[in-house]
């Protein structure tokens, strides 16, 4: 107990293998969601209070906020097709898995023994 209570505790804790960034057109996707997504949020509230106040702005803010969660759903897919279509273009990194190597591995001796 009196050896714990000499060992400083660190607040913080550097992990040694980085993560890599979002690739650019990625990341501008995930910005531009999360705008979408707090736009909408704010308009779902809105349209909230203003049908519980009764107030001639509800149908028009409730009109609003189902379009914005139309967008803001589409603006979320977006990010996944961004993805997508970053790594069609520039390459993904490939590697066969153990079943893939086992399999090889099978076929080589066949042939070597044919």
């Amino acid at each position: 107990m009196e050896d714990e209570a000499r060992i400083p505790r660190q607040l913080w804790v550097e992990d040694d293998r980085g993560r890599r960034r979002l690739p650019d057109p990625v990341r501008n996707a995930a910005v531009r969601a999360v705008m979408i997504t707090s736009v909408t949020l704010i308009l779902a509230v809105v349209a909230f209070l203003t049908s519980v106040a009764g107030s001639w702005l509800a149908y028009p803010m409730t009109i609003a906020a189902v379009v914005a969660t139309v967008v803001a759903t589409w603006s979320v897919l977006d990010i996944w097709i961004t993805r997508q279509v970053w790594r069609q273009r520039n390459g993904v990194v490939s590697e066969p898995s153990s079943t893939a190597y086992a399999a090889r591995r099978e076929r080589i001796a066949e042939e070597q023994a044919a």
